[in-house]
């Protein structure tokens, strides 16, 4: 029997960036609207703070390809840029 490989190793980066910041937005909306618990609160925190570091992933990984597209040759292009905090 072959083994399929998991759903998120077949969905384009594109559209898991998109899912990503849509379940965010979804989170933030929620805790904005106060009226979830303390526990709930936390727990929503937690994955929104998961999905931002995996959205800024996604956007740090999408700024290389760029800066390879734009100039092949330059080997310092190919190092990540570190994210101003």
């Amino acid at each position: 029997m072959a083994k399929t490989a998991p759903a998120s190793a077949k969905t384009p980066p594109a559209v898991d960036f998109e899912h990503s910041l849509d379940e965010l937005e979804q989170l933030v909306a929620k805790m904005e609207g106060g009226e979830l618990s303390l526990d709930e609160s936390l727990a929503s925190f937690e994955r929104g703070i998961g999905l931002f570091r995996h959205c800024q992933q996604s956007l740090q990984q999408a700024e290389l390809r760029v800066r390879l597209l734009l100039d092949p040759e330059a080997p310092e292009s190919a190092e990540p840029f570190e994210p101003e905090l």
